[in-house]
């Protein structure tokens, strides 16, 4: 165990955890909505620190980011748990295990076996994945300064539920962050359990600090893929930078939505045209073929500057940062 960041202690031995913008108030011997941090003796615990439930050297493309370092590897950790009950999760198995099935497990490893880890096989960076990077805050807080002082970037591919407090500390070390923006408050409240607004202050925080931010949105039919939503989704991310790139992903059936349909083509097409209408510069589509629907265009003149296949960049056009057609700056952190 390890005591818990961003918590204060009340009256009767209760805590308030100030790690996400659930705000849990925590009596003695409960443990927060995340089921990964326990009140014992007046003291917040992380019952997963140092726990690692998954490890493995993904494509950053993967993430997805496709501005960050493109072509790179990125050494991907996990603990249990996730701070939503998103319906339709797609790592449930250790997400959601704390809860379904009451098990809190994982590999013993510090911080610092992490960071060499990643060293080892050559990544540029460390991303806190999988599952939700904020319920394993401090776990993270740590392997990310090591990993900054070693010289290597640090990712999160997070709900963005956290707290300013939350993200006013990580983000000296945080060096691109990925946010789903899963839908708007009905879904939100329906689906996940949690509400719009704060995920909306991350994203604009995050940018805020200087992170490199790009945000996905998993589109699923009927719930989150009428025209008005997906209008409404695209201009909150147009209205804090044009820059910022959207993925749109397809969904399949998982977890607890087994009865809904895969997202059809024509809709992957609907939210990309919808996302470019809003001003956006870039709309990437994923879990489908849509032709360039993973290349990266200028915004300018029209010019495949980064075209992909699957997680592999296969052609580059940029020459310091700026496509080589036109000149235009292409937004990103670049190798």
């Amino acid at each position: 165990m390890k005591e818990a960041m961003l918590y204060t202690k009340g009256a009767g031995k209760s805590v308030s955890c100030h790690l996400c913008a659930h705000r849990c108030e925590i009596k003695e011997g409960k443990r927060g909505i995340c089921a990964v941090r326990e009140n014992r003796n007046g003291i917040l615990y992380s019952l997963v620190y140092g726990k690692l439930i998954s490890q493995s050297v993904d494509p950053i493309e993967k993430k997805p980011l496709f501005h960050f370092l493109p072509g790179s590897f990125s050494f991907s950790i996990a603990t249990v748990g996730c701070n939503f009950r998103c319906r339709h999760c797609q790592n449930a198995d250790i997400a959601q295990m704390p809860r379904d099935l009451h098990r809190i497990i994982g590999e013993d490893a510090a911080p610092g076996a992490i960071v060499d880890a990643a060293l080892r096989r050559d990544c540029q960076s460390i991303s806190y994945t999988y599952t939700e990077p904020t319920i394993f805050f401090e776990y993270a807080y740590d392997t990310a300064r090591l990993a900054r002082e070693a010289g290597l970037k640090n990712v999160f591919v997070s709900n963005g539920y956290m707290t300013a407090d939350a993200a006013d500390a990580i983000a000296p070390y945080l060096d691109a962050i990925n946010v789903d923006l899963k839908g708007l408050d009905p879904f939100y409240k329906k689906i996940c359990g949690a509400r719009l607004e704060p995920v909306v202050d991350s994203i604009r925080r995050m940018h805020r600090l200087g992170v490199w931010v790009e945000v996905t949105t998993l589109i699923i039919p009927e719930e989150n893929d009428s025209d008005e939503a997906l209008e409404t989704l695209a201009g909150i991310i147009a209205e804090i930078d044009c820059s910022i790139p959207w993925h749109v992903s397809a969904f399949h059936p998982s977890y607890q939505m087994m009865d809904k349909p895969r997202t059809p083509m024509a809709t992957m097409e609907r939210a990309r045209s919808i996302g470019s209408r809003a001003g956006l510069e870039y709309v990437y589509a994923g879990n489908l073929p849509l032709p360039d629907g993973e290349t990266t265009t200028c915004p300018h003149c029209g010019e495949k500057v980064l075209e992909r296949v699957g997680f592999s960049v296969i052609q580059e056009r940029l020459a310091e940062s700026k496509c080589t057609a036109c000149g235009y700056e292409i937004r990103g952190v670049w190798p």
